[in-house]
């Protein structure tokens, strides 16, 4: 699904279009943000893609929901 990933205020929050759903971004699994998982307010848990550290925001990239039993 697509996301828009974007830096506020608050930290760092995630835009699903095809939802109208913006929620903060509550847990992140890698250090770096891109690659590993991110936990969104609402419980979402979605994989981000592997991309380079500097990758400036806001961007829209394709994420994968993934249950909490992955």
């Amino acid at each position: 699904m697509k996301v828009m990933i974007r830096r506020t205020g608050a930290g760092l929050s995630a835009y699903v279009p095809k939802k109208d759903l913006e929620e903060p971004i509550i847990k992140v699994e890698n250090e770096h943000l891109w690659g590993g998982a991110v936990t969104l307010r609402n419980g979402w848990r979605l994989v981000l893609p592997d991309l380079p550290q500097g990758t400036r925001l806001p961007i829209t990239v394709e994420a994968r929901k993934i249950s909490d039993e992955d």
